[in-house]
């Protein structure tokens, strides 16, 4: 290994990895398998040379309490699509995993510490598991069934995990969109999945001031009707539960109280026992083209892939305090939660990370509100998006200039975007030696490609390693594997695992499914992403997306969502648009960049460019608006009309551009390569 290109590069290693999980695990497959292995890449080789048995392995020792033992661990090991199916014959509750943990914890401690601005709660296992029980009952009481959906317009706290718990447990389909969404965009989503029961903040807290949200639940409410109830979350104080404008024909509408209100005391929570790949979750992940696809993820894979995640990946034992700062629309609110069947205390925060309380309770502007927030909690393990530690390193915020030791600390994970090179040197001289876990993965997978590895070291710029069971490859376009070569290419996964979604919900779900993954390398997953591995030291460079979904601060949305608002608003102005994600080798984050071709006799402006950011602002959500708008002559498309979006982007990624014979207008692409020179 040369020290110029690794060892010159490295900034961590574990001081005890021998006293880690991963290490254990390691033994336990070196005694079970007669192997000899010592490293980590070693284990990683046979997890996918013998995708079988290592995901027997995962599930015996990481423990999944199931009531119908397996009979087979995959119904076909080189298949991907149609997805096999995994753990036939067994039968568990994904709910139940999380609020009875195998790994041992007391029913008086701490599951749960949610915290704001302002507040903080306290919620132990006891607790937690009566407030799920008293939510199941209310959702029996309406007649809640295996399969209906329950829909969340929840901001992250207890209640929107309880209603998670309390769906899951009893067979339903849990999905959930942010209360700063737009009306459009939940729509969007909602309406193909046709939600039972909706559940809502009747407002939100963030950055020291209280946002209503009930006006636009009322807008929801009317265009959602398989709606047989709206529950109402009392989250803001002196904001009231009432959705005024809302006849008994749409939904009947309830405080939580009185959703609540018949419940009566003791007894326990009920777990319907289902099929491993039973579906739990609903997540959104849009295209280039039509509304967002419903992703559709099943039990088994989902508690799996996060149990080995947290337990193996990150050495997370029981009573570790983790904290993800997140949303529940973004995916790592669920990897968040899933922390519970590790028996880790869930730490979760609604509000702004840069305010904090001052000794009166009240918010107030602070840059080191995080790090107050990790010393006074004691965290142990920290995630974040990329975003936002580049903001740190931007304002240099060094913790231990502020008394702040954050002694508790061991692990700050980072994703949603690439992380930059100076961020990694930023974050151990800001925080010192602790596991930076830079992380990939996505909401097709609901969990990780690349992930932590308590037994490698981290490198500048590198995500460790590669998860166990993850049989991940850089491919160039023909389809060359290009992961020894050092050259970037499309990541792809060439075998099996159990976080495949079980299905794309819909009439035409299993078309959007095969063409969404696997039409590019037709039999191999292809997730949509540029990567490069180095060679020397097996750690993987992120480059940003491959295709037309855009990631800013690592919310993920579809061009289509920007065409769609275009059309609605400004049809007489705007011919029509390019919209692009945009991140260079030095850029912290990727920015959105909007092209618009106007119509004839019209004019670009910058009146015009600030009505889009207000529309798309209001509709969708401040994260969605574009970061430059700018007036282009032509849009490359495609002899059937299509937009060539990837060309573009690699365009204004400064990656070199191959230029399929299928843009019938191939020339307009030089001035696209003049316009990424001059910005």
């Amino acid at each position: 290994m040369s020290s110029d290109t690794s060892e010159g590069q490295l900034l961590w290693r574990h001081p005890h990895p021998q006293a880690t999980k991963l290490w254990d695990f390691l033994r336990t497959v070196n005694k079970k398998h007669n192997k000899d292995f010592s490293t980590y890449d070693e284990l990683y080789q046979w997890s996918i040379s013998d995708i079988a048995a290592s995901w027997a392995e995962i599930w015996e020792y990481c423990g999944i309490r199931h009531s119908q033992p397996y009979k087979s661990v995959v119904q076909d090991e080189e298949t991907m699509f149609p997805r096999p199916t995994w753990f036939e014959g067994a039968k568990l509750n994904f709910a139940e995993n999380l609020l009875f943990p195998t790994q041992h914890v007391e029913e008086d401690a701490l599951a749960v510490i949610a915290a704001t601005e302002t507040t903080r709660e306290e919620v132990t296992w006891r607790e937690l598991r009566q407030r799920v029980r008293v939510c199941q009952a209310g959702m029996q009481a309406l007649g809640l069934e295996t399969g209906d959906r329950v829909a969340g317009y929840v901001a992250n706290h207890t209640n929107a995990l309880v209603t998670m718990l309390a769906a899951t447990s009893l067979g339903a389909i849990w999905t959930a969109v942010s209360p700063d969404t737009g009306v459009t965009a939940v729509l969007d989503r909602m309406v193909q999945i046709e939600p039972t029961v909706l559940f809502t903040d009747n407002g939100v807290m963030y950055n020291g001031k209280t946002h209503p949200v009930l006006q636009k639940v009322k807008d929801i409410v009317k265009e959602l009707p398989s709606l047989r109830a709206t529950v109402v979350f009392g989250t803001v104080e002196d904001m009231g539960t009432e959705v005024e404008g809302v006849s008994k024909e749409n939904t009947k509408v309830l405080s939580y109280t009185q959703f609540t209100n018949n419940v009566s005391g003791g007894g326990e929570v009920e777990f319907k026992q289902l099929e491993p790949d039973h579906p739990i979750y609903i997540l959104y992940s849009s295209g280039t083209t039509g509304a967002p696809k419903c992703i559709v993820h099943g039990a088994i894979g989902t508690l799996l892939q996060h149990k080995k995640e947290h337990i193996l990946q990150s050495d997370i034992r029981p009573g570790d305090r983790l904290m993800y700062f997140t949303t529940c629309t973004w995916m790592m609110w669920h990897w968040l939660v899933s922390g519970l069947a590790s028996g880790a205390t869930l730490i979760l925060y609604d509000g702004s990370p840069f305010q904090y309380r001052d000794a009166e309770g009240r918010s107030v502007k602070d840059t080191y509100a995080m790090p107050k927030l990790i010393e006074e909690l004691r965290i142990n393990q920290f995630g974040t998006s990329a975003k936002f530690l580049s903001v740190l390193e931007q304002n240099q915020v060094m913790p231990h200039d502020r008394d702040l030791p954050l002694h508790s600390l061991k692990a700050i994970y980072s994703t949603g975007s690439p992380l930059a090179p100076s961020t990694f040197q930023y974050v151990y001289k800001a925080f010192g030696q602790i596991n930076l876990g830079s992380i990939t993965g996505g909401t097709d997978i609901i969990s990780l490609f690349g992930a932590p590895s308590p037994l490698s070291p981290v490198y500048i710029g590198e995500i460790q390693v590669l998860g166990l069971g993850m049989a991940v490859r850089a491919w160039d376009f023909e389809g060359k594997d290009v992961s020894q070569t050092g050259e970037p290419g499309e990541l792809v996964c060439t075998k099996p695992f159990p976080c495949q979604p079980v299905q794309f919900w819909g009439k035409t779900g299993f078309d959007k499914y095969r063409s969404s993954y696997f039409e590019q390398f037709p039999g191999v997953w292809a997730h949509g992403d540029f990567v490069r591995f180095n060679p020397q030291t097996g750690g993987l460079f992120m480059l940003g997306r491959s295709d037309g979904v855009l990631k800013p601060q690592g919310v993920r949305f579809g061009s289509a969502e920007i065409y769609n608002l275009l059309l609605k608003h400004f049809p007489d102005s705007v011919e029509d648009g390019l919209c692009i994600g945009r991140r260079r080798e030095n850029d912290a984050d990727e920015s959105v960049i909007l092209f618009l071709r106007m119509k004839e006799d019209m004019k670009f402006s910058s009146e015009l460019a600030d009505g889009i950011k207000a529309a798309v602002r209001k509709e969708l959500s401040a994260r969605h608006v574009p970061h430059v708008i700018d007036e282009c002559p032509e849009i490359p498309v495609t002899a059937n009309g299509k937009k060539v979006e990837g060309a573009v982007k690699q365009i204004l990624c400064g990656m070199n551009v191959k230029t399929s014979a299928s843009v019938v207008n191939a020339g307009c692409l030089d001035w696209y390569r003049e316009w990424a020179r001059e910005h």
